[in-house]
């Protein structure tokens, strides 16, 4: 005869949860309504209760899916089209100024500022820091290392470049120009794209090889 488990085994992490299923529309409803407020008044200001009532649920709806403030408004930003992958092209070059592109336009969003600035002051909470780390900063710069590393494997960069500083001057530039108060050209991306790639010992590709011409 087979024994029971104990009773205070803990559960499988893939063992189905009681209860009612999850909605995505309040997800979907509380994420635009933090966004909202991002933009509006700062992480700082966010009130988890203005979120809820705005997005017709309640805090205890809010807090069993996002624990904590912070991981709520992580997920807020995370949740962006931005923040995601971007559709890969023919040629790394091309991949490096579509995600450079995509860092651009999260950062200045209205409700992408407030976060941004938030930890530049270095001032914010350490679970904020580690959860915008984990959910924001190391995707994008795995997703950028990648795609160096596949330019490098492909001959287009040196086979020695230093990859892991390349990867830090991709978006600490923009950090840089906006701490010294300065707006970067619209055409930042390519242009980051291309200092990096010939500091890596790589010619840009040009309209003859399949990508706009660099000005």
């Amino acid at each position: 005869m087979s024994s029971s488990p104990p009773i205070d085994a803990a559960p499988r992490p893939d063992a189905p949860r009681a209860g009612r299923p999850r909605d995505d529309e309040i997800d979907r409803r509380v994420l635009d309504q933090v966004r909202r407020q991002l933009a509006d008044a700062g992480y700082e200001a966010l009130s988890v209760a203005a979120v809820a009532a705005a997005a017709g649920t309640t805090r205890a709806a809010i807090y069993r899916r996002w624990p904590d403030k912070a991981d709520l408004a992580t997920a807020a930003i995370a949740a962006l089209p931005e923040a995601a992958a971007q559709p890969p092209h023919d040629h790394p070059f091309d991949d490096l100024v579509a995600e450079l592109d995509a860092f651009r336009r999260g950062v200045v969003r209205p409700d992408g500022l407030p976060m941004v600035g938030t930890m530049l002051l270095g001032t914010a909470e350490p679970v904020l820091v580690d959860r915008y780390r984990e959910r924001i900063v190391r995707p994008r710069r795995a997703r950028l290392r990648a795609i160096l590393e596949r330019a490098r494997d492909d001959g287009a960069l040196d086979e020695h470049a230093d990859l892991e500083l390349a990867v830090t001057m991709c978006t600490g530039s923009w950090y840089a120009a906006a701490l010294a108060g300065v707006s970067p050209p619209a055409d930042w991306p390519r242009r980051v794209a291309t200092l990096v790639w010939r500091a890596c010992g790589g010619q840009p590709p040009t309209a003859q090889t399949g990508t706009a011409q660099l000005r």
